[in-house]
């Protein structure tokens, strides 16, 4: 049996890092993997290591694990590279959700786009790169699976650095997959579906049924115009009536993604008051804060069972199977665009359809999205190019042009709006920000004109000059 070397970056993530290891002990092909820890700090990396222990011991596995503060020492020979870390914890993210509501940007999740999905990609990018460095040394044949957000903007920016394979996981598509089983009255794994565009914003291009055949998108979009139907999903379903196609991503953030739904109080209050993560303002920003208060008092896995009983949804588990016994998994991953989308841009990053064995990852070639759909995606692509250029350079013009071009901020705020915003979360985070050494963002204050001010004569473009004549003339 092959005892593949799995390193977890930030097993600090408690909740998440048990997760992935249970879905790996629970895979009969991965039960004699050797597992190592590792993390910046010790104190919950040694309860991940205890509690891993007890679950080897529990379920008499094979596996083995190790804890390490040294990044180096868990990667040296790795197989397989899965990534969780979160830079700044909740104290950064705190003011990735405050700093922008102070200027009207009403972020839900401010995890993946908009100033919080920037500010995270500024703190996170630089991380990777180091990270990608000491695995094209230490383990340049290993798979890196990136589970770290801002995934659009992580992953562009490792397509650029990183000579290992690499692949970012989420898991919309499979939840997404619930709800349209739902609304359509299909078993969920009776769905044959094509679903590809970017990280939360990929669209689902065909939904069939398996058993007959039938196009399924007809009694969707029926569905949908139901108030029952339409009430849990407002968003997603709003998005999909104007363009067509059904996207990965619900309520809460996909109105983060797009300008019409969180720019005024009247979109608020129309499209997200619903309850949860139903878009409203910082849900995921108070759930993470609400978990860390709690558990700083309770040991959370001193309350879990080591006792294993199945697998996850998260692919992580099937991805390594797959490679390990060479049984092909298919899985929607994000990937550096290498023509598989061809109208958004070579070299970003897009979510399409990927199929894994013993060889590796395979993304499947879509060709070219509806325009609208491209369109849409682009939106989001210009600000993830430009966050990694910020990160990778420690410019921190390339910073506010990344949030000024972001679609619910430039709806939002002035230019000197969004500069002064982006200049209060530069020095607000510092400390986690070493790429950028001191840069400040140059300020631009308003220029004063008053009813007094005299503009200076410049001889006038002749073609403006007919212009002008007309607008005369048509007076």
């Amino acid at each position: 049996m092959s005892k593949p070397k799995i390193a977890m970056i930030g097993a600090g993530s408690l909740i998440f890092c048990k997760t992935l290891v249970m879905d790996i002990l629970a895979t009969e092909a991965l039960a004699g993997s050797e597992i190592r820890l590792m993390n910046r700090t010790r104190p919950k990396l040694a309860k991940m290591e205890a509690f891993v222990k007890k679950v080897i011991k529990e379920n008499k596995l094979p596996a083995t694990v190790t804890a390490t503060l040294d990044r180096r020492e868990a990667l040296d020979g790795a197989d397989y590279v899965i990534n969780m870390i979160q830079i700044g914890g909740v104290e950064a993210f705190r003011m990735d959700y405050e700093i922008p509501l102070k200027y009207g940007v009403d972020q839900c999740i401010a995890d993946s786009i908009g100033p919080g999905g920037i500010f995270r990609a500024l703190r996170t990018i630089p991380v990777l790169a180091d990270m990608a460095a000491d695995m094209n040394e230490l383990c340049p044949d290993a798979i890196l699976l990136n589970y770290a957000n801002p995934m659009g903007a992580n992953c562009s920016a490792l397509g650029s650095v990183a000579d290992v394979q690499f692949i970012g996981l989420c898991h919309g598509v499979q939840t997404t997959l619930d709800l349209i089983s739902r609304y359509v009255n299909v078993p969920k794994d009776q769905v044959d579906y094509v679903c590809a565009g970017i990280n939360h914003m990929a669209w689902f291009l065909s939904l069939r049924d398996k058993r007959d055949g039938r196009d399924l998108y007809p009694i969707l979009k029926r569905n949908i115009e139901k108030p029952e139907y339409y009430v849990n999903e407002k968003v997603r379903c709003e998005v999909m009536r104007h363009f067509g196609y059904f996207m990965t991503e619900s309520t809460g953030h996909l109105s983060e993604y797009i300008p019409w739904f969180r720019s005024s109080k009247r979109a608020l209050e129309t499209y997200c008051d619903q309850p949860d993560f139903g878009g409203a303002s910082g849900a995921y920003y108070h759930y993470c804060n609400m978990l860390a208060e709690k558990y700083k008092k309770v040991d959370y896995l001193a309350t879990e069972s080591p006792r294993i009983t199945g697998r996850s949804v998260e692919y992580c588990s099937y991805i390594l199977e797959a490679a390990e016994t060479d049984r092909p998994f298919r899985l929607n991953g994000n990937v550096r665009n290498d023509g598989y989308i061809t109208n958004l841009p070579q070299g970003c990053c897009v979510e399409v359809p990927v199929y894994v064995d013993s060889q590796g990852l395979h993304p499947v070639t879509i060709g070219e999205l509806p325009v609208q759909c491209a369109a849409l995606n682009q939106s989001n692509v210009t600000v993830q190019e430009l966050a990694v250029e910020a990160a990778l350079t420690g410019d921190p013009e390339y910073a506010m042009q990344a949030v000024a071009m972001d679609p619910l901020t430039s709806a939002v705020c002035t230019l000197k709006e969004i500069r002064d915003m982006t200049g209060e979360m530069l020095e607000a985070q510092r400390k986690w920000l070493p790429e950028f050494k001191g840069a400040k963002l140059t300020p631009r204050p308003m220029v004063q004109v008053t009813k007094n001010t005299v503009g200076v004569d410049v001889p006038l473009d002749p073609a403006l000059a007919i212009a002008n004549r007309f607008g005369e003339l048509a007076k």
